[in-house]
């Protein structure tokens, strides 16, 4: 036996106080909510009432979130007011849930970040990037050719904001073998956002639109991808998330294929202050006020559901709420651009 004095050097393991772990009595509290949410109907009631556009939502609507007895929807409810997550209001003969305010960015937090993020655990990751053995000379490579489509940027600047954009992905995605050409993608993106913001609005320039939502992997992908199908050129459609997560969510990459928008063209982008001043509209759905506000700028919030967590019907519907937001929004932004009247065939199924 090996004795301590004999040890290598830092195989010892020292004994710690855990005094920074949490705390017991914090344990059991926090296990005890988790416990209360950690079911699949109540989780879906849960989002039901948070994506509804009022806050709300009356127990005769929740009811119709699976197919259960009035009985066991009102003992799930009752479970989820126990713990603090819900309150209730009674009008009439009906009874009104919503989110107790203290727990609502909580709530967002789970349903818009970590649901998603298991969801994606769960699938297979894509094997690693091989073949690429001086990123550095690749993402120069990069550079040296957008600065020569560029020559009123500047060098350093354009090289710096691929390096910038490789490496912010290369935190995020979960997509590595196209690693370069997306940050290719995102630095153009950027450069054009930048040099958009600092030169002064000219006249017939088309109106650009940005889209934000946490992950950046559902709603706003397919809100401005169905912009571009829609507006093309007349309006420059661009999408970000605070929290972007590593790929887009797998429900909706076959409808953003039915929009012409490739696998390689979708991808999760982090918000920057260039997308938002380079914008006229900024669209949010569910980031809450991450968002900088700045003068000049017009903002909307739309309360629309999460794709990643919806079933096929609750995807389509999405689909189906996205597409009429964004036609009333073309119809203002751009009175004379004609909108083609929907077939089945292209975004909305027969009902």
């Amino acid at each position: 036996m090996t004795s301590p004095s004999s040890a290598p050097a830092g195989s010892e393991c020292t004994p710690t106080t855990g005094a920074q772990a949490m705390g017991a009595d914090a344990a059991v509290q926090v296990s005890s909510l988790l416990k209360a949410l950690a079911d699949p109907l109540r989780l879906r009631m849960l989002s039901f009432i948070t994506t509804s556009p009022t806050g709300e939502a009356c127990v005769c609507d929740i009811a119709t979130v699976a197919d259960v007895s009035q009985p066991t929807v009102s003992h799930h409810l009752k479970v989820l007011k126990d713990v603090g997550v819900l309150s209730s209001e009674r009008r009439g003969t009906w009874v009104w849930y919503s989110v107790v305010p203290h727990v609502r960015r909580a709530v967002i937090t789970l349903l818009e970040q970590f649901a998603p993020a298991a969801i994606d655990a769960a699938r297979e990751r894509t094997r690693p990037l091989t073949g690429l053995s001086d990123i550095d000379a690749s993402l120069t490579r990069v550079a040296d050719d957008l600065a020569r489509h560029s020559p009123e940027l500047d060098h350093d600047a354009v090289l710096r904001t691929v390096r910038e954009s490789y490496a912010t992905l290369l935190r995020t995605a979960g997509v590595s073998a196209h690693l370069v050409p997306l940050a290719r993608r995102f630095a153009e993106q950027r450069l054009t956002d930048l040099a958009r913001a600092s030169a002064p609005a000219a006249r017939g320039r088309a109106p650009q639109v940005l889209f934000v939502c946490v992950a950046n992997a559902g709603r706003s992908q397919l809100a401005a991808a169905l912009l571009h199908h829609y507006a093309g050129d007349a309006v420059v459609a661009r999408s970000a998330g605070s929290a972007p997560a590593g790929a887009v969510h797998t429900t909706v990459r076959p409808l953003l294929a039915d929009l012409g928008v490739d696998d390689e063209a979708a991808f999760p982008k982090p918000l920057t202050d260039d997308a938002v001043r380079a914008a006229d509209v900024v669209i949010t759905m569910g980031c809450g006020d991450t968002c900088p506000v700045l003068p000049g700028t017009r903002y909307e919030d739309w309360v629309v559901g999460d794709p990643a967590l919806a079933s096929p019907e609750g995807v389509a519907a999405i689909r189906d709420d996205l597409d009429r937001r964004v036609r009333a929004l073309l119809a203002d932004l751009v009175p004379d651009l004609p909108l083609p009247l929907l077939r089945p065939t292209d975004h909305q199924e027969h009902r």
